[in-house]
């Protein structure tokens, strides 16, 4: 569906991809944090986990964008676009 000149089922799709993108690197984030206190890194494992609350973060924000995105295009439907 196209609201004001977006095609807004793929400008959500684009954002699940971020999502998922984010997704992974969360899930390496903590990985490594678990390897490197395993390995006496106390330092490097508090960090690690640091990044990862702030991916959970940026994950928390992409879907505040989805669920946005569902406000502004039901709230845009009623604008005409002229091709001039």
């Amino acid at each position: 569906m196209c609201t004001n000149g977006i095609n807004t089922g793929q400008f959500e799709q684009m954002i699940e991809q971020i999502d998922d993108h984010v997704k992974l690197e969360r899930r390496w984030a903590h990985n490594l944090a678990h390897q490197a206190g395993d390995a006496g890194f106390s330092t490097v494992c508090e960090k690690l986990h640091a990044a990862q609350a702030l991916l959970d973060e940026v994950r928390a924000a992409l879907d505040e964008a989805k669920d946005a995105l569902e406000d502004d295009a039901a709230a845009g439907a009623n604008v005409t676009v002229s091709l001039v």
